[in-house]
């Protein structure tokens, strides 16, 4: 079966390509049902894949679903971010915009954007998280499982579309140097039906006020580049817990230094409206640079890697023969650069 899927890879929460968390944009996927949709997500094997679809609440700018190798999400940072970057570098939605509203599982949610092109800067607002706490013996096994000590009040499980379990371990250094035991954390998210758990600590000497670790090996992700949905967590656990106080209402946060990354995020907690957000300066959300594109869908035009090309002209001159499925070509072309590039 052929099938032709313009698509692309972005690299997100890095101004530098390779330093961030990778995502794959399906930029049409109407004529998807959700089981091809969790096929490409498991075949692209990225911490999550996003496909663009035709919007169904006219109050919204573009739609999005997200999809783990193992499961759909409501809702996901670096797939938000990365979604409004591809909906506008692809023309989905019109570039001129500043604010545009994302439709997604969560419900509608409101994204800034600041600049244009390279420079595009892209704000997303979480959705409202819901808290629960845990007692002494889900602690012990929490904390079996990270290789950390852990009180019930230094954690709580949180759900902002993903449910993660947040853990504040108090220092940078523990967050940097934790060697959690990988298996029995999948254990523990499939029994308590989270993503994963991710870890923070204050960076007292850094660059970044909090160091931050996103662990999801029952996804499949042992450890997540950057994190947005994380994050998000994390400021609602501080919200809730006196941490703002530590923080403030703005922060920087690093990630993925311990797996060869380097992402940073700004997070503001905005009391009007009681949610987080990740962005450069100025909203209350998680706002991130998606570092241009690594790997668009290059088949239009012909320009494709030149083994390809010649594939597609013999495909030309056999009856019956077909092309390849875009979608395959599109990732051969990305394996291409890769070796380019290294």
């Amino acid at each position: 079966m052929s099938l032709q899927l313009p698509w692309l890879q972005l690299d997100v929460f890095s101004d530098r390509l390779f330093a961030g968390n990778p995502l794959a944009v399906v930029l049409d996927a109407s004529t998807l049902d959700g089981t091809q949709m969790q096929r490409i997500a498991r075949w692209t094997n990225l911490s999550e894949t996003a496909f663009l679809l035709p919007v169904t609440d006219p109050a919204a700018d573009y739609r999005v679903r997200i999809f783990t190798p193992r499961q759909e999400l409501p809702f996901a940072g670096h797939p938000s971010v990365g979604a409004a970057y591809a909906a506008l570098d692809s023309g989905t939605v019109d570039t001129g915009k500043s604010r545009l509203v994302q439709q997604c599982s969560a419900g509608l949610l409101p994204v800034q954007i600041e600049g244009t092109g390279a420079t595009r800067i892209v704000h997303v607002q979480a959705p409202a998280a819901r808290l629960r706490e845990h007692d002494a013996t889900a602690t012990r096994r929490l904390a079996a499982a990270l290789g950390a000590p852990l009180e019930p009040a230094d954690w709580r499980e949180i759900d902002n579309g993903p449910r993660w379990l947040v853990c504040d371990l108090g220092q940078a250094g523990t967050v940097r140097a934790l060697q959690p035991d990988l298996a029995a954390l999948a254990a523990l998210s499939m029994e308590w039906s989270v993503v994963g758990a991710c870890v923070f600590g204050r960076d007292h000497d850094g660059d970044a006020a909090m160091a931050v670790r996103a662990f999801c090996p029952a996804d499949g992700i042992p450890e997540d580049p950057v994190t947005g949905s994380a994050n998000a967590a994390i400021a609602a656990y501080l919200q809730a817990t006196g941490g703002l106080d530590q923080y403030g209402q703005h922060w920087r946060a690093s990630q993925g230094r311990e797996i060869g990354r380097d992402g940073y995020l700004e997070v503001r907690w905005t009391s009007t409206v009681g949610r987080s957000a990740w962005a450069a300066p100025a909203a209350s959300a998680c706002a991130a640079r998606c570092s241009s594109t690594l790997f668009p869908e290059r088949l239009r035009g012909g320009r494709g890697p030149r083994r390809l090309r010649r594939a597609r002209a013999r495909s030309r001159h056999r009856p019956g023969a077909s092309v390849q499925p875009r979608l395959y070509l599109a990732r051969q072309a990305q394996c291409d650069n890769a070796r380019r590039v290294s």
